[in-house]
């Protein structure tokens, strides 16, 4: 720890600091624009000017290091007069535009102004104009405003991994810009929105929409991914209108990937907010009163064996308890949330979780990545994967993938092969990369349902946890075995034990007249198609998408802005989310249309409050209690059961064919759907 003095007060702070560091320790407020605690430091904006004593002139404070006894100065004249001369020069060619800028009120450089600023100009010559640059669906450019603080550049080479943003010319006459006019190949490209410190850089689809001081602000999950991401809901009157990252250092530090950002739009279309009754093939509204009537004499003699449900991929944990528990009273044993088929091992949650936890990737110093595609999959967990890349150092982070990546991972990956047998001939030491595994102090492997949709789910499963414990990655210290998730439901339903109970049907056996009645929470991403003709069909949720066209009877749910709920991340972090808006029209939260019905049909709930049904959850599971990542050492002696199926070899497939339509939400989003037709399905162009 190095002794600094700021402003007359004594702080510690470890050796390498910069005085800027220093003074924030100190409970001092230093202006600065291109400054960002987690990008690299640029000292372009000179904002941040301090003054050093025994320095010959002011330093600016961001790249300044500390030294042993060294006194600072943040308010003296020398210091104001430096911060006042910088705020001039760069008010010269900005432009007089907040009245229509979207930044306005979460302006960095309105807010310095007003302390640093002068009441005139002494300029009066023509401002420069610079050509605004196209990047694509997302972010909007109005580049006459950018101040050159290189924050974008920096965070699409450095955070993003994808180096389209650079700086041409020099002085009065640089411009950002991407070179080649095309859109940003990042699933991280909103983040640019935030960082940017004056209104260069603004959402294209918010445009001129609200200003922020007219927003109520809800703190919320994103449930378009399961990485959990900690996330702000900005409504005003009953829409929400914008959502924005909400910083969590342990989860999603504060970025925030384009699907759960720009999604908002589709909240607003295609919504169901009534009840609808299929009348001669045909859907017709209904009351309330008149759904769960009908619904109760269409289940009444039907035995329990007959009767199926499958949760979808966006539930909240106590939507998808109450099913169960109406399911368990109807005497059910038909109820699954894998949409997706996956199979894994129950027995054990270390069987599927990410045990390391999401920081615990910025421990590790080899991983091996098998059947997922992180870039796809989890845009924010990937982030924290070339983080560790980039911070470890040139090969200090060796990084191995079993089954081709679709693009650019955005750090240097290994491809062992592209399916099964990679794994297998790793575990025998036919492939090097086992000896960078077993030097490695923590190394870790990462599983995702490229692997885990297969028939050879288990074996596959079995044969990493294996490998794992092969390469020293099941110790006292560390849990180097992980399963990423991509829905956001799965962990709390694997939790609660939502799977088919004794003798119970799976998704694939719910289907081709499987069961006689089937219950759908939300449930959208399985061929629907396979249901039988004469399987009568329940949908609940909030979006007319595939299983809303299937159903016979509709009842409108609450989308994840809608209610208050709580979801279990890949990592088994349990988090709450807040109501933001309230539901359209009829619409009403599952769980209280689950308990109403329940009540109907003759098997009322035992809960009538939320409190209620979340102490139900906390007695179903004990981890519904406790809020955060549990950390607990990894099993010794047990080991996951291989299943009936011998590995395959034939290759992983992605389980994303268009990361910007995985939802009903996603379907129901223009924004999603523009990024979809520009990123994934460009149209064909003419040759010239």
């Amino acid at each position: 720890m190095v002794k600094v003095t700021v402003d007359g007060i004594p702080v510690e702070v470890p050796a390498g600091s910069s005085a800027l560091q220093a003074c924030e320790a100190a409970g001092k407020e230093i202006p600065r624009f291109c400054f960002h605690e987690r990008l690299s430091v640029a000292g372009n904006c000179r904002m941040c000017l301090v003054q050093v004593v025994r320095a010959p002139k002011p330093v600016a404070s961001c790249g300044f290091p500390v030294g042993e006894g060294m006194q600072i100065l943040t308010d003296t004249e020398v210091v104001r007069k430096a911060r006042r001369a910088v705020m001039e020069f760069l008010l010269i060619n900005h432009p007089l535009d907040c009245p229509i800028c979207d930044q306005g009120g979460e302006c960095d450089l309105q807010d310095q102004a007003f302390g640093y600023g002068a009441d005139h100009s002494r300029y009066l010559e023509n401002k420069r104009a610079v050509t605004d640059k196209y990047l694509g669906p997302l972010v909007k450019t109005v580049m006459t405003r950018c101040i050159q603080c290189t924050r974008c550049i920096r965070f699409a080479t450095e955070v993003a991994g994808v180096p389209e943003l650079g700086a041409v010319s020099r002085g009065e006459n640089m411009e950002v810009t991407n070179y080649v006019e095309k859109a940003l190949t990042s699933e991280l490209s909103g983040n640019l929105i935030d960082i940017c410190p004056v209104g260069a850089l603004t959402s294209k689809p918010y445009a001129f929409t609200a200003r922020p001081w007219e927003l109520k602000r809800t703190d919320s999950i994103d449930v378009c991914d399961a990485v959990g991401t900690n996330i702000v809901m900005q409504a005003r009157g009953a829409s929400v209108l914008r959502i924005v990252p909400r910083t969590n250092d342990e989860v999603n530090e504060e970025w925030l990937a384009d699907k759960g950002r720009f999604v908002v739009d589709g909240f607003r279309h295609r919504r169901l907010d009534r009840p609808w009754v299929r009348v001669h093939g045909k859907l017709q509204p209904a009351s309330w009163q008149d759904v769960f009537v009908a619904l109760a004499k269409r289940l009444k003699g039907v035995p329990g064996e007959r009767i199926g449900a499958i949760a979808g991929d966006l539930c909240d944990a106590e939507s998808m308890l109450a099913l169960k528990d109406l399911m368990g009273a109807l005497g059910s044993p038909n109820i699954d949330c894998r949409q997706d088929g996956a199979d894994y091992d129950l027995s054990h949650r270390d069987f599927y979780t990410f045990n390391t936890g999401i920081t615990g990737i910025e421990d590790a110093d080899a991983l091996l990545i098998v059947g997922a595609i992180p870039r796809q999959e989890a845009p924010v967990l990937n982030a924290r994967i070339r983080k560790r890349f980039v911070t470890a150092g040139r090969g200090k982070f060796p990084i191995a993938m079993i089954g081709a990546p679709q693009a650019d991972p955005t750090y240097a990956v290994e491809v062992l092969g592209d399916g099964p047998d990679a794994l297998a001939d790793l575990a025998a030491g036919r492939s090097p990369f086992l000896d960078v595994l077993k030097k490695a102090e923590r190394p870790m492997i990462i599983v995702g349902h490229g692997a885990l949709t297969r028939p050879d789910a288990r074996a596959i499963l079995k044969a990493a946890w294996d490998l794992a414990g092969q390469v020293g990655a099941l110790d006292a210290q560390w849990h180097g075995f992980n399963v990423l998730h991509t829905a956001a439901s799965r962990v709390a339903g694997l939790d609660m034990g939502f799977v088919p109970q004794k003798g119970g049907r799976d998704v694939a056996g719910m289907l081709n007249d499987g069961v006689e009645v089937l219950w759908l929470l939300g449930a959208d991403e399985f061929p629907v198609d396979r249901i039988g003709n004469d399987t009568f069909v329940i949908y609940q949720g909030h979006h007319g998408d595939a299983g809303a066209a299937r159903a016979d009877v509709i009842l409108p749910g609450a989308l994840y802005a809608e209610k208050p709920g709580t979801y279990v991340n890949t990592e088994g972090r349990v988090q709450q989310s807040f109501r933001a808006v309230m539901p359209p029209g009829d619409a009403r939260e599952d769980w209280r249309i689950l308990r109403a019905f329940s009540e109907v049909v003759g098997h009322t709930l035992p809960y009538d409050t939320l409190e209620a049904l979340r102490a139900r959850l906390a007695q179903v599971n004990p981890v519904f209690a406790r809020q955060g990542h549990p950390r607990f050492a990894p099993p010794q002696g047990i080991s996951p059961d291989g299943g009936k199926v011998a590995i395959a070899s034939t290759p992983f497939v992605p389980v994303i064919a268009d990361y910007y339509q995985t939802s009903p939400i996603c379907r129901a989003s223009p924004t999603m759907e523009t990024c979809s037709r520009t990123y994934v399905h460009p149209p064909a162009q003419a040759a010239e």
